[in-house]
């Protein structure tokens, strides 16, 4: 049977499955889950059925909680079931996945693992949700790769079904569950080979009857209940064996072999990692690395956690082992050692006193956290835990990734090793939220996938603040299939489609020398040189990079796009990236237009077409003089005024550097200063509002309208004029009586605004000789900037009446 092969991310990989497998689908969003909702909703509003030819019922709740309790009436009522879920929508569902595997019925949830908001929320992933609900009786089903998330998504739906009890299967939050990789579809044939359905009619069976009435639920006095929870054990003792045949079923049916635990290096290693989740994959290349220089290490990655089968994992080790180190991406305060770590302790202590241990003498044992809160796991981190295995007396209950100089738990990391290969392609893309950035660098790797026998993966790293944020994409093009699953640290393609992004971030610190680089820029080639800070000249000039330019933002409101530059950058990428034929590019460029904007018009579609063809025609690339030569400086991350906190902590995690700040750095509960977006300067705009006093009516509407508080008005006193710039405009104030005699102005933020033009948008007030120009008007950023931040300065230090009365 001939292999179909698709670039889809991890929520579609596990949501196809889940849509193919079940008859109800309830639903409540919450990120990073959120996407195999949607897709399944969508699915069915099209009609797409399941493995018989049924569509799936999909339900939205008003919570989580909602969710868990329909999918559990849906269950007993004999539909196959499932749902999606995460961090506290999880919690939420805690209450009724007691009572789902109390009552053996089987059913498949699949979880995006993300951080439970402790001190502080994050919607970043790692096992802390998981975890926190493994005491419900279900089966925890770990998946570390978009290939293993379509694969385990099945096993897990079979296994549920044969052996009553129900599964969590779960993978790492964006890491896993946003990323794009290049997989082998599974087949109808397969899932219906894979799914018996013996066990779906002995389930139907089970299910709530009038007809056979029983009863469900009862209270039960201290006489029973305890039996009656230890009645379940012979269903427990069953799942891993259940589980493995259906992965063994699963090989003769793909090909693709998988074992409750697998084990990948040396046969006869001394040290080996424990690990599960996308970590896995960092912890393999590195595996490979240590073993291509002799060394005798080896990996161990858990698929089924709970029930843990103390026999398999045995099994699984090599009886040479000396040194085992458990890896945890959750943190238990208090515990005796975080949850896997005790686990697997408690297998290998129960080996040596079994009387007939399969291991000679106990290894030794060690535990260490990792990448909470999606903290970057790489390569340089799992090589500083085998050499920590190497010391006679290597740390217990360490961290990596993190430096931690108040308890000393974390292990020093050399930074320059590296296990990436140098037949990958490696680029990564800086863009702004909304500017089409993410969604180009995923057509990328669509496109590539699709028209080249190269192997793909797109990991997209999301700001917090989401639209109007910077976000960076790493895309990896190679021959082999890529578990590289740690960030971009040596790229040979870089990209900024922001220009502004150069005054404030280090933007070329992941170009690898002989690299290119491709700047969005409002200025030409010959230009362009002597309008970029020194700082990036000069990395320019040492890396050798080839630099080329392209006035995206032009191209783009030119041809009727607005702000969206995402064509314009994605066909330069092409162009320069040497990874298809120019013609067969721009052809899959164009027809990936056609498939992702011919919903919405021929006009959309020929728009985007127009852009393909403009940027070909606009890039350039420029000639790199020897020396820098520029007098523009990148802007101080804070300003020397700021308070002592914001110069040590909240500057480092503006510059991007946060990754860098010691445990000692931060306050120990999460209270944090009120007040400091006002240091944030993240200049994201490529045009802002400029006012035009002479048609001002004085409404006040841009300033309302703002929704980052980026335009300001006063009314003052016209005496505080005296030594203002003489570009601050003013205008007679014309208001209320109180005030009469007073001047106003309105003036923007260059440095806060995010250019989204709400503002000009709501302005009623129009020129008579030129409709479109109005009271206050977009105008390109860099024209304006100088000038408009000395104007802010003034402005913002301007008190009003209402000011000095207070």
């Amino acid at each position: 049977m001939a292999k179909e092969l698709k670039t889809i991310d991890g929520c579609e990989a596990a949501a196809r499955v889940a849509h193919l497998c079940s008859e109800v689908v309830s639903i409540f969003p919450i990120t990073p889950s959120t996407p195999m909702a949607e897709m399944c909703d969508a699915w069915s509003a099209r009609g797409q059925t399941n493995l018989w030819g049924d569509v799936p019922t999909v339900l939205q709740l008003q919570s989580e909680a909602g969710a868990a309790g329909t999918a559990h009436g849906a269950m007993i009522s004999g539909a196959l079931t499932t749902t999606f879920t995460a961090s506290q929508g999880l919690l939420l569902m805690i209450p009724n996945m007691f009572k789902i595997a109390g009552e053996l019925i089987p059913t498949v949830f699949h979880i995006a693992a993300r951080t439970i908001a402790t001190h502080a929320l994050s919607i970043f992933g790692d096992h802390s949700d998981v975890m926190a609900a493994r005491s419900t009786g279900w089966a925890m089903f770990c998946s570390s790769s978009v290939q293993e998330v379509h694969d385990m998504a099945l096993i897990a739906h079979a296994a549920t079904l044969e052996c009553r009890v129900p599964f969590m299967h779960f993978f790492d939050g964006f890491r896993t569950s946003h990323e794009l990789n290049t997989i082998s579809l599974l087949d109808q044939s397969v899932v219906r080979e894979m799914i018996d359905e013996n066990w779906i009619r002995e389930y139907r069976e089970r299910a709530l009857n009038p007809e056979k009435p029983v009863l469900r639920g009862s209270a039960q006095n201290p006489d029973v209940f305890f039996q009656a929870r230890e009645a379940a054990n012979p269903f427990y003792l069953a799942v891993p064996g259940i589980v493995q045949g259906a992965m063994d079923r699963f090989a003769r049916l793909t090909g693709r072999h998988y074992k409750l635990f697998d084990y990948v290096g040396a046969p006869d290693a001394e040290r080996v990692v424990v690990i599960m989740g996308s970590g896995a994959g960092a912890v393999e290349e590195t595996v490979a690395a240590l073993r291509n220089q002799g060394e005798k290490v080896g990996l161990l990655k858990v698929r089924l956690y709970r029930p843990m089968d103390n026999a398999a994992f045995l099994s699984a080790l090599p009886s040479s082992v000396k040194t085992i180190t458990v890896l945890d991406r959750t943190k238990e305060p208090g515990a005796n050692g975080d949850p896997l770590y005790q686990d697997i302790l408690t297998a290998l202590v129960e080996d040596q006193v079994s009387g007939s241990p399969h291991l000679g003498a106990m290894p030794r044992v060690t535990g260490g956290r990792y990448g909470l809160s999606s903290k970057e796991f790489n390569p340089a981190m799992v090589l500083a835990v085998f050499r920590e295995m190497e010391r006679d007396d290597p740390k217990n209950h360490f961290t990596v990734g993190i430096v931690d100089d108040v308890t000393h738990t974390s292990l020093e990391v050399d930074r320059s090793f590296s296990t990436e290969p140098d037949d990958v392609v490696r680029a990564v893309f800086y863009g702004l939220g909304s500017d089409g950035t993410v969604g180009a660098s995923k057509s990328n790797v669509k496109i590539i996938g699709a028209h080249t026998d190269l192997r793909v993966q797109g990991y997209f790293v999301y700001d917090s603040k989401k639209a109007g944020s910077i976000t960076c994409s790493h895309l990896r093009f190679g021959p082999r299939t890529i578990n590289s699953t740690y960030l971009i640290e040596r790229a040979n393609f870089v990209a900024c489609h922001q220009f502004g992004f150069l005054q404030n971030m280090d933007i070329l610190g992941v170009a690898e020398p002989g690299g290119t680089f491709l700047l969005n820029a409002p200025f030409g080639a010959d230009e362009v040189w002597k309008q970029i800070p020194q700082e990036v000249q000069q990395q320019i000039i040492e890396k050798k990079l080839s630099f080329h330019v392209v006035d995206a933002t032009s191209i783009a409101r030119e041809k009727g796009l607005g702000h969206r530059i995402n064509t314009v950058m994605q066909t330069c990428f092409f162009a320069l990236g040497d990874l298809l034929p120019r013609d067969e590019a721009i052809e899959a460029i164009k027809g990936m237009i056609r498939k992702s904007y011919g919903k919405l018009g021929e006009k959309v579609v020929n728009r985007n077409e127009a852009a393909v063809d403009a940027a070909i025609a606009g890039l350039a690339q420029v000639t790199v003089p020897a020396e820098v030569g520029s007098d523009v400086m990148r802007t101080p991350v804070v300003p020397d005024h700021a308070p002592d906190f914001v110069k040590r902590v909240t500057a480092m995690m503006i510059d991007g550097r946060g990754d860098l700040l010691p445990v000692s750095a931060m306050p120990v509960d999460g209270e944090f200063l009120t007040g400091t977006t006002r240091f944030e300067k993240r200049g994201l705009a490529s045009r802002m509002p400029i006012w035009d006093s002479s048609l001002c009516i004085q409404c006040a509407k841009c300033a309302i309208a703002c929704p980052h508080a980026a335009i300001r008005s006063k009314v003052y006193d016209p005496a505080i004029m005296e030594g203002a710039p003489s570009s601050l405009s003013t205008l007679a104030w014309k208001g209320r009586d109180d005030l009469a005699g007073m001047n106003m102005s309105i003036q923007v933020a260059p440095d806060d605004c995010t250019g989204c033009g709400i503002c000009v948008d709501v302005c009623p007030a129009r020129s008579k000789e030129e409709v479109k120009h109005k009271a206050i008007n977009m105008q390109p950023r860099e024209e304006h900037l100088e000038v408009e931040r000395a104007n802010w300065d003034f402005f913002f230090e301007i008190q009003t009446p209402c000011q000095r009365t207070l």
